[in-house]
């Protein structure tokens, strides 16, 4: 007898509730309750109390109009006691009675009107305590949002230590302020990951290249080497410059894509001076006349990493100049509240669309990748990031009749 299969169990089912998420209380004080609670409750007092003074003044105006009657009865006839109350002087009944009503309406229609008057001073009153009092308890119910905002704008300058640590009641806000608190911490932790690799980056690589040149310096010196091992020496030389100059200029991209947090007074035209002293040689050998104009521009930085700007931008106006009757010219100065440093050249017309493949890494005019002996391709990223992490920024445009213009803004 043949028996059937047991059937498979089924899979329990998946949960709908996702186990990350806390479970909170079903009256958690959220600052929608709070608020609901809160100007609620305004509303509720403002109304009480405007009613309370509403019920006074009439209750006072009841009591004037009763007390003080627009006429008297002295001896059995009827005297007015205002002067705006007129009665006739031997009047009938009818005329006495209609006399009568208009005393009295007149006399009901000027408590009405004292009435208005008194209760728009008091909403006046009232409305200038609400709003002060609306104005003091949103400011103490939004603080928590101001503390936040403070703290970012201590993060953005690059003071990853700072945390927010907002106490108070389980809302919105204090889940708002511990998870930045939370995204500070990776941050803080991921920021001093990668000085920390930087740092080891720059002595694992810097190491062997030093040792390679040291020992192809040595194996130079030696006057009894045959000429094709000292050729081999200065080209093997040369392609470790090349990679330690790479090295190099990748650590400082990597350090500064970051901010400075340490800065001290730098002036622009001392910057640009060096730099000059720098590339002079090279210019004369290539024939290229440095033109200077140089204000005061003082900013606060790093200054050898403005140095470093001001470096790169020349070497690039030298090297990439016409072959003859080519010049330089580098100012600076300060223009509506900025720093400007600005290094202009004669070269190859550059078309606009190239203009920003300059700025990218290994990148060159009409070359994808390096592969020329005038640089490894990381000199304008360099200065941009430099310029960025200054809080300012670096802007190139094509020169009429061939060449660049490369202007830096930083903040003073």
């Amino acid at each position: 007898m043949a028996t059937t299969p047991a059937p498979h169990p089924q899979a329990p089912p998946k949960p709908t509730w996702d186990p990350r998420d806390p479970v909170r209380p079903l009256l958690r004080p959220t600052i929608r309750i709070r608020l609901t609670l809160l100007y609620g409750g305004m509303f509720l007092i403002a109304g009480i109390l405007l009613l309370s003074i509403i019920y006074l003044f009439t209750a006072q105006a009841l009591s004037d109009s009763t007390s003080q009657l627009p006429f008297k009865v002295v001896n059995g006839t009827v005297q007015p006691t205002t002067s705006w109350c007129r009665l006739p002087e031997s009047p009938t009944g009818d005329q006495l009675n209609d006399a009568v009503t208009l005393c009295l309406r007149h006399q009901s229609d000027l408590a009405l009107d004292d009435l208005l008057r008194r209760s728009l001073f008091a909403l006046l009153g009232l409305s200038i305590i609400a709003f002060a009092f609306g104005y003091a308890m949103a400011g103490r119910v939004l603080s928590p949002l101001g503390r936040i905002t403070r703290t970012a704008r201590q993060v953005a300058g690059s003071d990853l230590s700072r945390r927010i640590e907002l106490d108070g009641p389980d809302d919105e806000l204090k889940e708002l302020a511990d998870t930045f608190d939370e995204m500070l911490d990776r941050l803080e932790r991921a920021f001093t990951a990668q000085q920390r690799f930087v740092a080891n980056a720059s002595h694992e690589l810097r190491t062997p290249l030093a040792i390679n040149r040291t020992l192809l310096e040595v194996h130079l010196s030696d006057p009894g080497a045959p000429v094709e091992l000292q050729q081999l020496g200065k080209t093997l030389l040369a392609t470790n410059e090349r990679s330690e100059q790479l090295v190099e200029g990748l650590l400082l991209l990597a350090r500064s894509d970051n901010q400075i947090i340490e800065r001290k007074p730098v002036d622009l035209a001392e910057v640009a001076e060096r730099g000059v002293d720098q590339v002079h040689a090279e210019a004369v050998a290539k024939g290229v006349e440095i033109r200077r104009e140089l204000g005061p521009a003082v900013v606060q930085g790093n200054g050898v990493l403005l140095e470093r700007i001001a470096l790169n931008l020349l070497q690039n106006a030298v090297r990439y100049n016409v072959p003859e009757d080519g010049w330089v010219e580098v100012t600076t100065e300060t223009k509506d509240g900025q720093a400007v440093l600005v290094v202009s050249n004669t070269g190859p017309v550059v078309p606009a669309y190239e203009i920003d493949n300059l700025f990218e890494p290994f990148r060159r005019l009409r070359q994808e990748r390096t592969g020329s002996d005038k640089g490894v391709g990381l000199g304008l990223s360099i200065a941009r990031s430099v310029a960025r992490a200054h809080g300012g920024r670096i802007i190139a445009e094509p020169r009429e009749g061939g060449g660049l213009v490369m202007r830096v803004t930083l903040p003073i």
